[in-house]
């Protein structure tokens, strides 16, 4: 046998059939591919939730104290829980709240103050007029003395209330059906329609004055008063009525100024000082709520009191009371 050789064009077929072999990958399963997707999506998603509840919870506290706070609700917060922020807002929203309440005691402590230092010059000056002989002029200066007797006398009433009394829960329907009760046993031309129970956070004697001013104003201007409460979304919407004259349209706002008032013969069978619808929108806004007047179409006015309701889980809202009272004037 010949010896073997090999060729140059042998070695160029065996480069050209040279092939490199790759070891072959395991199948991965679409279903585990999706539950491995879905998996770290869903602790995504938890976590994500997590932290955004551990931050919107103190926000949403912070917020439902400020709105309390605004209703003259005395509140505090916890400044030992929560992260570093939390805790210096809660410290800042009590500091403010401390700082509110000492600055609203400071002025109705200077108001109760004024007012009764008023009333012992006022006394003395009313003595030295008796003391005039009869007259026209002696009658004016008395009739003077006496508005400026009352003027002192409410504001005394006011800042005696606006201190000494704490918001509390009261059933606001219960409230101005005892107002209207007790007009309407002096032979007050008062009739009343109310909702079943509407319960609301508010200083009483303070609301029963609002409510009591309404309903006099209605029945000195409008020869009778009618009192209905109803909710009205988050509020509780007080609605006082009359057929009166009602009142011209650029003094619709005029007033509740201080002072201000429409009948100016400065008789007082015929009206007040003019401090009453003012302390009466003083005291519903400070408890988050305010007043309105408006003239309807059909002749008289309206005065609209509103008051946020305090929510009550299981509160019924859709009854109705026996048939309102009524006693002709």
């Amino acid at each position: 046998m010949g010896a073997f050789s090999t060729t140059p064009m042998d070695v160029t077929r065996r480069r050209l059939n040279a092939a490199t072999v790759q070891p072959a990958r395991p199948a991965v399963s679409n279903s585990s591919l999706y539950f491995s997707i879905l998996t770290s999506v869903a602790m995504v998603a938890l976590v994500a939730f997590f932290i955004s509840c551990r931050i919107s919870r103190p926000l949403k506290q912070i917020g439902e104290a400020a709105e309390r706070l605004g209703r003259g609700e005395s509140v505090e917060l916890d400044e030992r829980r929560g992260p570093d922020e939390v805790r210096r807002a809660a410290t800042a929203f009590n500091t403010m709240g401390a700082r509110l309440r000492r600055f609203v005691d400071d002025r109705t402590r200077m108001l109760a103050a004024v007012s009764h230092d008023l009333r012992t010059p006022i006394t003395n000056l009313r003595l030295r007029v008796e003391l005039l002989d009869e007259g026209e002029t002696k009658q004016r200066m008395l009739d003077n003395v006496e508005e400026l007797r009352l003027t002192a006398e409410a504001m005394l009433s006011f800042a005696r209330e606006e201190g000494s009394e704490e918001a509390r829960a009261v059933d606001l329907v219960s409230l101005v059906e005892s107002v209207c009760e007790d007009m309407a046993d002096v032979g007050a031309p008062v009739s009343f329609d109310g909702a079943a129970k509407l319960p609301a956070i508010c200083r009483p004697i303070a609301m029963r004055r609002v409510v009591r001013n309404l309903v006099e104003n209605a029945i000195a201007y409008g020869a009778e008063a009618r009192v209905s409460v109803r909710p009205d979304g988050g509020d509780i919407r007080v609605t006082v009525e009359d057929r009166g004259p009602g009142i011209p349209a650029v003094d619709i706002e005029r007033v509740f100024e201080p002072f201000v008032r429409l009948e100016t013969s400065r008789n007082r069978s015929t009206g007040g000082v003019g401090l009453g619808l003012s302390i009466a929108r003083s005291i519903v806004r400070g408890h988050g709520g305010d007043i309105c007047l408006e003239n309807r179409q059909d002749g008289g006015l309206r005065a609209v009191l509103t008051l946020p309701a305090m929510h009550v889980v299981g509160d019924d809202r859709q009854g109705r009371r026996t048939p309102a009272r009524q006693i002709a004037a």
